[in-house]
Formats: C-alpha cells, sequence, structure tokens
C-alpha cells in the first residue's frame, strides 16, 4: 500500500489595503491604490481588498517641524567622510560629521514646548525625552534612525569612529530606540552593513 501526498500550488494570498472614504469603510480618494487596484484587476490576480479608515490609524507625523530637519545632512557628511582617501583631509570630514551630531545633541537636550511646565517652579534646562519628537517614535525617527544605526556600525569598523560619550542627548535617544521592539527587531546585523561599506570605505593614503 502506497500513500503519497500531493502538494496542492496554492495561489498566493494578496491583500490590497486602501484608504477608506468618509464613512470609514468604502473607498477613498487616493490615486496610488486605485492604480495598484486596476494594474492588479488587469493582471487578473486574485486579490483581497480592505479599505482602513485613516483616522483611527496611530498619527506618526512629528509635531514639531525642527524633528524632521535637525538631522537631514548628517548622513550626508558621514557618506563623505567615510568616501575620502586623503589622510589629510580625514579631519576636516570626521569635524563636519561632528557638526551634525552636536546639533542633534543640542537639539535632543533642549526641552520641547511642551516639557516646559509654565506653573513649575522648577526649571527644566535638559529634555527627558525618548525620541526626537517627544516620549513616541513618529516618521521623523522612522527617518533618521537607521542611518544613525548605519553610522555607529561603518564609522566604527572602517574609521574608528565613535560617537563622543559626552553627546548625552544622541546617546539616550539612540538607548531608548534600540529598547524599543519596533527598531532593534528591523535593525540589519552589524555584518550586513560592514559588508555593504566594505567596497565603499576608500582606504586612506
Amino acid at each position: 500500500m502506497e500513500s503519497r501526498q500531493h502538494n496542492a500550488t496554492k495561489e498566493p494570498e494578496i491583500e490590497l489595503f486602501v484608504k477608506a472614504g468618509l464613512d470609514g469603510e468604502n473607498i477613498g480618494n487616493c490615486p496610488f491604490c486605485q492604480r495598484l487596484f486596476m494594474v492588479l484587476w488587469l493582471k487578473g490576480v486574485k486579490f483581497n481588498v480592505t479599505t482602513v479608515d485613516m483616522t483611527r490609524y496611530p498619527h506618526l507625523s512629528p509635531k514639531y517641524k525642527e524633528s524632521f530637519d535637525v538631522g537631514s545632512d548628517i548622513f550626508a557628511k558621514f557618506s563623505a567622510y567615510i568616501k575620502n582617501p586623503r589622510k589629510e583631509a580625514n579631519i576636516n570630514f570626521e569635524k563636519a560629521l561632528l557638526r551634525e551630531f552636536q546639533r542633534l545633541d543640542v537639539y535632543l537636550n533642549t526641552p520641547l514646548p511642551e516639557e516646559i511646565d509654565q506653573d513649575s517652579v522648577e526649571d527644566i534646562t535638559v529634555s527627558k525625552r525618548k525620541f526626537l519628537d517627544g516620549d513616541h517614535l513618529t516618521l521623523a525617527d522612522c527617518n533618521l534612525l537607521p542611518k544613525l544605526h548605519i553610522i555607529k556600525i561603518a564609522a566604527k569598523k572602517y574609521r574608528d569612529f565613535e560617537i563622543p560619550a559626552d553627546m548625552t542627548g544622541v546617546w539616550r535617544y539612540l538607548n531608548n530606540a534600540y529598547a524599543c521592539d519596533e527598531f532593534s527587531h528591523t535593525c540589519p546585523a552589524d555584518e550586513e552593513i560592514e559588508h555593504t561599506y566594505a567596497s565603499v570605505a576608500r582606504k586612506m593614503t
């Protein structure tokens, strides 16, 4: 007696999430969603459509514009630093990167308006917030943190650069981020970053 197990080829299940309309249920006005909806339909792909009521989703936009701006140049300075092959120019590239870290550190240590209680007799001089815009991760953090992680790993490996210990704001920020699953569990392994920059980091002469 022979027993055979047939592995039926199962079509992949595709779920299309689209912005919900004013009633929170019907399809809302989103040309990008509609484009994808049309393409899938034209290709004859089987899929399910789920509308998402955006008003009920967590709001990820930062409250303060500066939270987006403060780290905008840090990755460009890092890239220039790690690609530089000239030993005599290295110090200037490193200083430029440190200036951006200093700018970030000052911002993170400066209390946000919401941290300052007008009725309190105690003056808050140093911020205690966890992240760029407050105590919750926002899009600003999603943009900056992956870059800071790359800099931390690659600059140490190929330039023996470490973020100065006296930059307490930056380190408070990083330590709080690494304590969050949303960040720590999405970081690539150090080896992945080192491998990526092995061909980018120029040996200095």
